[in-house]
């Protein structure tokens, strides 16, 4: 996504050859209100834009997509950009003016982590799948849950696997990492535990 049109264009062919299909948007405002009900793999997005800057798109994106990979383009890059960009948890970052073979090898590159096999990735939460999620962020056991849902131990892991495969995570405090992003309320005993450990990634990072 491209407040310029020309980039917007050429960047649209590149990868239509390739075999993608793609929709371009000149409004970040206009991406966000259709994202939420598009289906969606990637999202590109420009840093400067007249009403709304490319990282905070990433961070509007991530909230009702958090497991859509965005790669953030600009023409003004610079190591504080990119570090902005990668804590607001963008894929990749690429600078103008876009190579193809630059541009092609980082749009695959943000596909990867998404071609892995796993096909629920995304998919919504079944009725039963959002009971044992709650379940799970007030930190229930598979065994707890399958009392109280009257549910074979096994059956709860499978549902417990499918939630994480949808979410695009593979264990409980990036489950709950998730759950906050996408706005989802999370009991305060789990959301007090994935709090201090993003901080400490934070901290790592630095």
């Amino acid at each position: 996504m491209d407040d310029d049109a020309r980039v917007c264009t050429a960047a649209r062919r590149t990868l239509e050859r390739s075999g993608l299909a793609v929709t371009c948007f000149t409004s970040a405002r206009s991406c966000i209100e259709e994202l939420a009900d598009r289906q969606c793999d990637l999202l590109i997005a420009d840093v400067r834009m007249p009403d709304m800057d490319g990282i905070e798109l990433l961070r509007q994106a991530k909230r009702i997509k958090p497991w859509v990979p965005v790669l953030i383009v600009t023409g003004y890059g610079d190591v504080a950009t990119a570090v902005q960009a990668f804590k607001a948890g963008a894929a990749g970052f690429i600078e103008k003016p876009l190579r193809k073979d630059a541009f092609l090898a980082a749009v695959m590159d943000a596909f990867d982590p998404m071609t892995g096999g796993n096909r629920l990735l995304g998919k919504q939460l079944t009725p039963t799948e959002m009971r044992v999620l709650h379940l799970i962020l007030a930190a229930y056991s598979n065994k707890e849950i399958s009392h109280l849902l009257h549910r074979s131990v096994r059956t709860v892991e499978v549902h417990r696997r499918h939630i994480m495969d949808k979410l695009g995570v593979d264990n409980v405090v990036d489950l709950v990492i998730r759950c906050v992003q996408m706005g989802l309320a999370v009991p305060g005993k789990a959301g007090d535990a994935a709090g201090r450990q993003a901080d400490e990634r934070d901290e790592q990072d630095l």
